[in-house]
């Protein structure tokens, strides 16, 4: 512990050199706020402010007197805070306060934590006027979100004080050397230094004249343009480069996140101060990033240079060493679960190329899901009265959770007879609640795993199985295994969410790979063909043959399999059906026909049937005892699909071998389900989606006879396929290939041919050659259709009807208006109100059939209305009243309003025409004289919305004598 305090005392000392003293200094230089719960049942935090303050002769006074300072916690409460003991750091010209208080919030929200500080520092340049910056009042504040659930969370802390000087025209840069002890993931933005509203209060903000340091720059390093920024993942913030002397202030922000939630902000508001000497700052080479198992010693060389040759002092920040900002060290574990890590040599200024060894132990406990960075530092060490400069690198370190290690499988023996037993080493490295996960796929290839990367991902093809406890050493594997198959096994520990230690969730690396074949102590299934399709008393012929990894003397006899059926391809009601007594001697397959009982009739033409071996062996006590059964295998189901004169095919099984990378056969009966059967085609099946066929009449096979023929929807067709497959078990290659037929399946294909749409004409109206008497006194209309079939050489000929669709208005949805027999094409619409109106034809054929609707007719009416302007309602049955003149053509309806010559409303009316008697709407007789009228005008046409048409003109009343 002496030897880290050492090593930060030491770069804290080395201020003396890197400071420079600037008179005009008088106040507060940089600080952040942090906070810490420190209870669980309460919501109690411990709330530190660190200020970082000029104790030149002319701050010193100003830094004395900062002794309290009001600490603003967001709810609404406050409290004067005293000062801890000062520690002075470059020779004494600058100084860490600390200022801590304990606080318990009354619920769970987010807080705002802030605090003012009565001044900052004389001439800050970009802080305008710079003259009158110690008047702005120094302000920072931090963001926490209480919830229920967080534990005890601490906000980052900062362990690099901000006490680094620049050179003009050189990149400078700071990395405040965030560490989260709860492993939280962090990231870093740019902000605007803020100030206090009053001296004690608890409201901030940005400040008004604050400029961009770039402002004050001309290039950058390399004579581009100049930068500000800050790296989000490490949080080295740069300038790039400060053009002139003098101090500058900014800030920036840590975030701090969980699960993807941001639950806090800590801001860090610091002042550096640019000079202008001929000394370049030294430079650290790249590190790499660094991924190790918990348990591994790191020994990271960190080499620097220094361009003037100068000697160069290497120094790292971070929380694996356990130390304050302030370079003392901190409670045993506060950052991190000791062992420490270590700088070697420390204290000490090296020629360059100077190189230090980074060296850590690390352990179980320091594994956790977010990487531990460490900030590197390097100064140089420049002749008396020349400031140094500085540069940064950062080391990320991921500890993962180590492997289990030695894992083993063997075969083993349990009460089902197949089982396989896993072994692997005590695994140590996690606390309770850590979990072994145990994964298994099928097949021995062995997956490479990118190094360090943790658990397992779905890609590998390992799938979980079980999850046991962290102190078990061993499990059986019992769980759906088939013979013939291989097993591989991994396990992955995965560790509890436990906020406050130091293992916060997450998966180990995998260990290594584990894998058997389960040897072949059952018998194994060879075939499952139907004989016979019948709905009662089907017939299957079953073969499997002997155990082939047992031999006459690994078990007693006598030996007994026990043959079982169930329903179904994936059929689970397994039932004996025959016991056969056998020998282990080299024998061909065992063979059985199954053609049911009298009771239980096969139906083969409704039913798939699965079959499976028992195999028993005879104890020492003389019992028979079951030792293993096989894998069951299913008979062949095709399934017949009727298409346009098509047959669709498509079958499957359920076998422990494959059917595919097989040519599978076809056959075919034009005769019935009695055949004879031809082959007509050879189908290649390479997956589980080609097991398929579409008969269309051809015979791609002619050996035996050439069948083509375009298949009839007045015929039934028959077919069976042939199957073929192999077991991929190189142990089962002497089983050869194993065939099998399905049942007989027969189909009728379909005739969804359809005629051609006819080609429709209509005799309609020529609007433009009709007179005013045309269709006089007419109000009964007819609409004469006429079509011609069309053909194509898909088209169904053999037409039964057609079909004829009207609209009396465009766009509407025309419906089925008739249907007319064959061979007729033309029709007659009659009893129409007017002539407007949409039609198309659809041919249907014999089969039912409908056509797609020909071509869109439609008819428009000619509509025709006109008024008189005089009539004489005198009684003489002659012109007594205003009506349309001459023939009123397709007029729906006529809306009629009156006016006197004073323009006095006299009469209106609404109706299919216009018939007024020269009364007042309220049978008043009118006076002889000339009269106003409007005719509001709606024709029966092809729109349904049509607009009106609208007459205006005079008309004359006559009264005494005819007109």
């Amino acid at each position: 512990m002496r030897f880290l305090y050492s090593i930060g005392l030491f770069a804290l000392f080395l201020g003396a050199v890197l400071w420079p003293t600037v008179s005009q200094a008088t106040h507060v230089r940089a600080g952040e706020i942090t906070t810490r719960r420190i209870s669980q049942t309460t919501l109690t935090y411990e709330i530190t402010f660190t200020a970082y303050y000029d104790e030149t002769p002319a701050g010193a006074g100003a830094a004395a007197q900062g002794e309290r300072y009001t600490i603003c916690f967001g709810d609404g409460t406050f409290q004067e805070v005293q000062r801890l003991p000062r520690v002075f750091i470059n020779n004494r010209t600058s100084s860490i306060n600390t200022y801590r208080v304990v606080h318990t919030y009354p619920a769970a929200n987010p807080y705002t934590i802030s605090v003012t500080v009565p001044n900052r520092n004389r001439d800050t340049k970009n802080l305008p006027p710079a003259s009158q910056s110690d008047q702005i009042r120094f302000f920072v504040s931090s963001t926490i979100l209480i919830t229920p659930n967080l534990g005890l969370n601490s906000t980052p802390i900062m362990l690099n004080p901000p006490l680094d000087s620049a050179r003009v025209g050189q990149r400078f840069c700071h990395n405040p050397a965030a560490f989260d002890a709860d492993g939280d993931s962090l990231a870093y933005r740019l902000s605007v230094p803020q100030e206090g509203l009053q001296d004690a209060g608890c409201r901030g903000r940005f400040i008004p004249a604050y400029q961009d340091p770039t402002r004050f720059s001309r290039t950058s390093e390399t004579g581009g343009t100049p930068t500000f920024q800050i790296d989000a993942r490490t949080g080295e913030l740069c300038w790039d480069a400060p053009g002139e002397e003098g101090q500058f202030n900014f800030a920036f922000i840590v975030e701090e996140w969980r699960n993807g939630v941001l639950i806090g902000e800590t801001t860090r508001d610091m002042q550096i101060i640019v000079v202008d000497n001929p000394n370049r700052r030294p430079r650290i080479n790249p590190l790499p990033d660094l991924c190790v198992e918990a348990g591994t010693l790191i020994n990271q060389p960190v080499t620097a240079t220094d361009p003037d040759g100068q000697r160069v002092i290497i120094t790292a920040f971070g929380g694996v060493f356990n130390v304050g900002q302030d370079g003392r060290p901190l409670a045993p574990g506060e950052l991190i679960a000791p062992q420490y890590a270590q700088l070697i040599p420390a204290n000490t200024a090296l020629a360059q190329p100077a190189t230090v060894n980074f060296r850590w132990q690390t352990n179980c406990n320091q594994i956790r899901e977010a990487p531990y960075d460490v900030t590197f530092k390097v100064n140089d060490v420049p002749p008396r009265g020349t400031n140094s400069l500085v540069s940064f690198q950062t080391l990320r370190i991921q500890i993962v959770g180590p492997s289990v290690k030695n894992l083993t499988a063997r075969p083993t023996a349990t009460a089902t007879g197949r089982a396989i037993q896993l072994n692997w080493d005590p695994y140590t490295c996690g606390p309770p609640g850590t979990q072994l996960i145990i994964y298994r796929k099928e097949g021995c290839e062995n997956i490479q795993i990118p190094p360090c990367s943790t658990g397992l991902a779905a890609s590998t093809g390992y799938r979980e199985i079980i999850r046991v406890p962290i102190t078990a050493t061993s499990y059986v594997d019992t769980s759906a295994l088939r013979r013939g198959v291989s097993y591989s096994y991994r396990l992955v520990a995965e560790y509890p969410d436990r906020n406050g230690e130091f293992i916060n969730g997450g998966q180990s690396i995998a260990s290594n790979q584990a894998c058997l074949e389960l040897p072949l102590l059952a018998p194994v299934m060879t075939q499952v063909t139907v004989d016979s399709t019948r709905e009662s008393n089907g017939q299957i012929t079953v073969r499997w043959s002997r155990p082939i990894g047992l031999n006459p003397g690994d078990l007693p006899g006598p030996y007994q399999y026990r043959l079982q059926r169930a329903t179904g391809l994936d059929g689970q009601d397994f039932a004996t059906i025959a016991t056969i007594n056998t020998s282990l001697l080299p024998n061909p397959d065992t063979v059985f026909v199954d053609r049911g009982t009298t009771s239980a009739p096969l139906n083969t033409q409704a039913n798939p049937y699965r079959y499976r071996v028992e195999f028993f062996y005879t104890s020492a006590t003389g019992q028979l005892t079951r030792l293993d059964v096989t894998e069951a295998a299913s008979s062949v189901r095709l399934t017949t699909r009727p298409a346009n004169r098509q047959v669709s095919l498509s079958w499957q099984a359920n076998t422990p071998w494959a059917n595919t990378s097989q040519t599978h056969l076809i056959f075919r009966s034009r005769s019935g389900p009695n055949g004879p059967f031809n082959q007509i085609a050879e189908v290649s099946v390479q997956g589980p989606d080609s097991f398929t066929y579409v008969d269309d009449g051809t015979d791609r096979l002619t050996a035996d006879g050439n069948t083509s023929r375009t298949l009839s929807a007045d015929s039934s067709y028959c077919y069976r396929v042939m199957t073929r497959g192999r077991y991929a078990d190189a142990r089962l290659a002497s089983l050869g290939l194993l065939i099998n037929y399905s049942q007989i399946s027969c189909a009728t294909p379909a005739d969804t041919t359809r005629p051609c749409p006819p080609s429709l004409r209509l005799d309609s109206l020529d609007c433009a050659s009709l007179s005013p008497e045309s269709f006089c006194n007419q109000t009964s209309f007819t609409n004469q259709l006429a079509w011609t079939p069309t053909q194509g050489p898909t088209c169904d000929p053999n037409i039964a009807s057609y079909r004829i669709y009207y609209a009396r208005y465009q766009p509407d949805t025309l419906g089925l208006l008739t249907s007319v027999p064959a061979p007729t094409t033309s029709f007659s619409h009659s009893s129409l109100t007017t002539v407007a109106g949409c039609y198309y034809v659809t041919a249907v054929s014999q089969r039912g059939l409908e056509s797609r609707p020909s071509n869109l007719v439609c008819n428009q009416a000619c509509p025709y209305f006109a008024l008189p302007n005089v009539f004489t309602p005198n009684g003489d049955g002659k012109n007594d009243t205003f009506r349309p003149m001459r023939c009123e053509r397709f007029v729906e309806r006529v809306e009629l309003v009156v006016y006197n010559r004073w323009g006095a409303k006299v009469f209106e009316s609404s109706g299919p025409t216009v018939n007024w008697d020269g009364r007042t709407s309220d049978g008043q007789e009118l006076p002889s004289g000339l009269y106003y009228y409007q005719a509001t005008v709606y024709y029966a046409v092809l729109e349904r919305n049509a607009a009106p048409s609208v007459i205006k003109g005079w008309v004359q009343i006559i009264r005494g004598g005819g007109a």
